[in-house]
């Protein structure tokens, strides 16, 4: 859903770095990264840091469409 702000296992704040490493990898960047090195750029050098921006899935624009208070008064 929400990129979590911090790390689950060793706590070190990894919420800001998203939109950064979205920014690196993406296709309209002229200077794209791979992977390995936008994280190594970002200073994530435990593994554990590095599966919460690898593993997550931003699902916040999907949710929004169900808006459960939509039609009512």
């Amino acid at each position: 859903m929400i990129i979590p702000v911090r790390c689950f296992t060793c706590g070190k704040v990894v919420g800001h770095m998203w939109n950064d490493f979205l920014q690196m990898i993406s296709e309209s960047n002229p200077n794209k990264k791979d992977m390995k090195s936008a994280l190594d750029e970002l200073r994530l050098n435990r593994y554990c840091c590095r599966r919460m921006i690898l593993t997550h899935c931003d699902l916040i624009d999907k949710l929004l469409n169900y808006n459960i208070y939509k039609g009512q008064s």
